[in-house]
């Protein structure tokens, strides 16, 4: 595992993990992040020729709120669901 900054914008959301999505969940997340920066980053996995999002479906939509055009992502060999 790697840790590395990736465009936001390249990032898959599988609709499994959209299912989990709480919005009341992102602004103070948001605020968080922009305080005290990203404690842990999210999970990603290569997948044709983009990210697919392992883990941090909140982090990663606290960080587009706060227009951030990359984050900061675990790169691992995850098998696909």
């Amino acid at each position: 595992m790697r840790v590395v900054d990736i465009p936001v914008s390249q990032i898959y959301v599988p609709a499994s993990k959209k299912s989990t999505y709480d919005e009341d969940k992102v602004m103070p997340l948001a605020e968080d992040i922009l305080e005290n920066g990203m404690n842990s980053p999210i999970y990603v996995r290569e997948g044709k020729g983009r990210y697919v999002l392992q883990e941090g479906l909140h982090r990663l939509e606290a960080v587009k709120l706060l227009g951030s055009d990359t984050i900061e992502a675990n790169l691992v060999q995850a098998k696909k669901h």
